[in-house]
């Protein structure tokens, strides 16, 4: 398995109006034709999802991330097997009132989901069964791989939920459990295990080719966040 990346290397955060969401083929400088997979990462605020997403596409940790507002749009191009994959990595906003009005559009043709909660935060792991309902809602399909992850497990100390009752749920649900943090480096190599757990499997399966974005939908998407913007970050 080679992974393409490397820190800093193809590393975007797409949200402009002025780009287009490519969510079909993709085909890189060379002409080779990579296969798209859309991935969500979903959970309660303060869980780490953005940071989890940092570390696998920039491979860095990203010190004081701000509340994400809406959807925050990344992607890394990995080869499995002599393939080019490119993952969409969608890192979703956990508070309610920044998320409401675009869930339609980032649970839409969705390839797989990941479910973040904090380890040192009880409630956080309690809130997965009610983002797990929030999927079965909004028409994702049982076939759409799910995995369950643990972020923050450096914070020993300060740890509230224990391996043995996360793994417990997940397996209630049929759910790989992986537990890491995005901030130690030694977690890297695990950290893209997750995702590239989710590449292989998609990648083992027929194709999905998921509807383009059109100008209007991305303008829609930039406009909303805009709107839930706060007015103060203190």
């Amino acid at each position: 398995m080679a992974i393409e990346n490397k820190p800093g290397e193809e590393f975007d955060t797409v949200f402009s109006l002025n780009d287009s969401l490519e969510l079909s083929s993709h085909h890189d400088h060379d002409g080779t034709q990579a296969r798209i997979f859309k991935i969500i990462v979903i959970g309660d605020s303060n869980v780490g999802k953005t940071c989890l997403t940092y570390r696998f596409c920039g491979g860095t940790f990203l010190k004081n991330p701000e509340a994400t507002i809406g959807v925050d749009f990344r992607e890394r191009t990995v080869e499995l097997d002599g393939e080019r994959v490119k993952l969409q990595i969608w890192d979703t906003a956990g508070q309610e009132r920044f998320r409401k009005s675009m869930v339609e559009h980032y649970y839409r043709s969705v390839h797989a989901v990941i479910f973040v909660y904090d380890v040192t935060s009880l409630c956080s792991f309690e809130s997965i069964p009610e983002w797990i309902e929030e999927c079965s809602r909004h028409a994702v399909g049982p076939q759409v791989p799910r995995i369950m992850v643990g972020n923050k497990c450096d914070l020993r100390e300060r740890r509230e939920v224990p391996t043995s009752t996360a793994q417990c749920l997940a397996d209630g649900y049929n759910f790989p459990l992986f537990e890491t943090s995005a901030k130690d480096p030694s977690e890297k190599e695990h950290v893209d295990a997750i995702f590239l757990t989710l590449a292989y499997r998609l990648k083992s399966h027929k194709p999905l080719r998921l509807k383009q974005l059109n100008e209007s939908d991305v303008r829609q998407l930039g406009s909303q966040r805009e709107q839930e913007a706060p007015s103060c970050q203190c």
